[in-house]
């Protein structure tokens, strides 16, 4: 008997992370082994879930139901995040023990990278402010030095840290990198100068041009560069996160970029998204605003199924998956 498959869309989610019977079709081509071992079904918005819930194995799901889940799902054994934040899913007290839960860390990486070259880039040029400079119709001119040999602070030491930290050492940079625990696979081809605990964080803040926000959002890391922290840095810094809005005070951010205190920021991530046309950032100077583009790449969706295949092959062996969620840490 095969096992079943639900993969859950939500159409408020993005785009990038919908499955369609043409992203399987191609899926189990790549993967010919999933027919002889899996049923898929592909639901949208709840409209089948209950229904496929009362015989699935596995789900792949943006939000996986929370409510009597144990009774609705009761065969159900692992859930796959189509995302690698789970900060949405918090705490995971709905989570039955018997439960798996994998997120999608891995795809972003690649992206990721990129748009850190183009940040850290922007910043060293201070293109935010020649932006307003031209939207303003004002001649002003900017001279900067070259980029190599400054400071980036990347924090958060997973994937995509891992390659701000890689975008970091292709430009010449010293990439100091923080981790939770100071410890971290680091990477093969470009690896941080230095690697240290949170708890250190106050003290190298100080030392960074550029930092590059990274993280996790949980309890703990929430407001982690507060108004006090954000302080720290040097006048002539620059600011990218990439990760949560939650992490940064982005009012404190926006006094900061309005007074001259912090040289230019490129923001990724809002909250809420999207972001309402009345915010105050949208008129921030010196602020580039995008809207969470940094790491999906519009292949998101086969990448996401390669991933779930190959670790679908682990547990049939009975092997340890990869991107099991801790449930202590959050991520």
């Amino acid at each position: 008997m095969l096992a079943h498959l639900h993969i859950e869309n939500s159409r408020l989610g993005s785009p990038l992370s919908h499955a369609h019977d043409e992203h399987v079709r191609a899926a189990l081509i790549r993967h010919k082994f999933l027919a002889d071992r899996v049923r898929i079904t592909i639901g949208w918005d709840g409209d089948m879930l209950d229904a496929a819930l009362a015989t699935a194995q596995f789900l792949i799901a943006a939000r996986p139901p929370r409510d009597n889940l144990s009774a609705r799902a009761p065969g159900l054994r692992w859930i796959q995040t189509t995302g690698a934040g789970i900060d949405h899913l918090l705490p995971l007290d709905w989570l039955p023990d018997d439960i798996i839960l994998t997120n999608n860390s891995g795809p972003h990486g690649p992206k990721c990278e990129e748009f850190c070259l183009m940040a850290l880039l922007a910043l060293s040029a201070r293109l935010p402010t020649l932006v307003d400079q031209q939207r303003a119709r004002r001649w002003s001119s900017i001279f900067t030095q070259p980029i190599a040999g400054k400071t980036c602070l990347v924090i958060g030491y997973g994937d995509i840290g891992q390659a701000a930290v890689r975008a970091a050492k292709r430009l010449g940079l010293t990439a100091i990198a923080v981790s939770r625990s100071g410890s971290g696979a680091g990477s093969s081809t470009g690896p941080a100068d230095r690697l240290m605990p949170t708890s250190a964080l106050d003290s190298v803040l100080p030392e960074a041009d550029f930092v590059v926000i990274a993280a996790p959002l949980t309890p703990q890391t929430r407001d982690l560069l507060s108004r006090v922290r954000l302080a720290l840095l040097r006048p002539t810094a620059g600011l990218v996160n990439v990760a949560r809005a939650p992490l940064v005070d982005y009012d404190a951010m926006s006094d900061m970029l309005r007074g001259g205190r912090l040289a230019g920021a490129v923001i990724d991530v809002q909250d809420p998204e999207p972001l309402p046309a009345d915010s105050p950032l949208w008129d921030v100077p010196n602020l580039i605003l995008t809207p969470h583009i940094s790491c999906d790449d519009p292949r998101y969706v086969d990448m996401l199924l390669d991933a779930w295949a190959a670790n679908l092959t682990r547990y049939l062996a009975g092997e340890t998956l990869r991107n099991v969620v801790d449930r202590s840490r959050g991520y």
